[in-house]
């Protein structure tokens, strides 16, 4: 079963086209991720077909769905795809059972078999003794599993999931997004899931698809785009710092202004990217192992859980994380100057 797509939606009053190339193999899940805007719920749509293609084509396992050059256009009912919506769109008036039993109906199976198959759904997600409740009666967890039984009880070739977690509290997000691994795990098809969610794409999904202005910015494992982001939306979605510049053995002149020493020598552009927590604060210029100081002031203080995010301005500006300690002890604050430190050995560096 294979998913190969080139996505071309001209998206009424937006200042970009979306121009996606999307291929996928059974088995694997791929993550939609970007900023607002970027075109995450338009491709997704477009798959599902509601939303036509401007240009592009639409082929899965074989099949043509959406072709406007050969105009080809198959309707979404026909497409043997799956949606879970973000607020799911259970039907309020139905039991879980028969919400579970409704895809299947529509595709003409009788009553009594529809609703055996639906009950073994309900058994697989550890519903069954909700099978008789109302979309009202259940946590938010149980809603999103009765959805995603709705989805996979009709064995689509694609399923398609649009933030599934996003409607989750902190606490349940923990265990469903556990649990929806499980089931992407043992799922036969292709899964492309939308989120904005950094953590649920790199835990959820096999590849990760960035997108940013409608186009494709970066595309790998999560591995991959986590140890080499390639724009700044994606360094500040994996947490780090990331320079354009030009390497000339182990220093690299930074676009924005700046010099760093790395550890490994290179030429020409490169991208240098680094941990905030890798950069120590120090009052006074640093003397010691550290290769790279410079003198930063603080623009903002940000808590992250367990630690304080300073954004420091440079050159070269730069992103630092503090424990609560070194806060107080540094008395940082808005406006305070400081010098930044950073071990050579800390920087990643990578062809631009």
């Amino acid at each position: 079963m294979t998913l190969r797509a080139r996505l071309g939606v001209r998206p009424a009053g937006n200042r970009f086209v979306l121009d996606v190339p999307l291929d996928a193999d059974a088995g694997h899940t791929v993550a939609l991720l970007g900023p607002n805007g970027a075109g995450k719920t338009t491709a997704l749509r477009a798959l599902a077909g509601l939303r036509p293609l401007s240009t592009g084509r639409i082929e899965l396992d074989g099949v043509v769905l959406d072709d406007p050059g050969a105009r080809v256009l198959v309707a979404p009912e026909h497409r043997p795809i799956a949606v879970v919506f973000q607020d799911y769109l259970l039907f309020g008036h139905l039991s879980v059972l028969e919400n579970v039993a409704f895809g299947l109906r529509a595709r003409g199976l009788d009553r009594h078999a529809a609703r055996r198959r639906a009950a073994d759904w309900l058994a697989l997600v550890g519903l069954a003794e909700q099978a008789g409740a109302r979309p009202r009666e259940l946590s938010g967890g149980q809603a999103q599993r009765v959805a995603l039984a709705r989805a996979m009880v009709t064995e689509p070739r694609l399923l398609l999931l649009d933030e599934p977690l996003a409607a989750l509290d902190a606490g349940t997000r923990v265990s469903v997004r556990a649990e929806l691994r499980r089931r992407l795990a043992g799922y036969p098809g292709i899964a492309l899931m939308v989120t904005h969610d950094p953590l649920d794409a790199m835990v959820l999904a096999d590849r990760l698809v960035v997108l940013e202005g409608g186009r494709v910015a970066q595309h790998g494992s999560p591995a991959e785009v986590a140890r080499h982001p390639r724009t700044d939306y994606v360094a500040r979605l994996v947490g780090l710092n990331l320079y354009r510049g030009t390497a000339s053995g182990t220093t690299v002149t930074l676009g924005g202004g700046g010099v760093l020493t790395t550890a490994s020598p290179a030429s020409g552009p490169v991208l240098v990217a680094f941990a905030p927590n890798a950069v120590g604060l120090h009052t006074e210029r640093p003397h010691g192992s550290p290769r790279n100081a410079w003198p930063v002031r603080v623009v903002s203080l940000e808590q992250h859980a367990g630690t304080t995010r300073l954004q420091l301005a440079g050159p070269p500006d730069v992103l630092s994380d503090v424990t609560p300690a070194a806060v107080a002890e540094l008395r940082l604050a808005p406006g305070a100057p400081l010098w930044a430190a950073l071990k050579a050995t800390e920087i990643r560096t990578y062809p631009a």
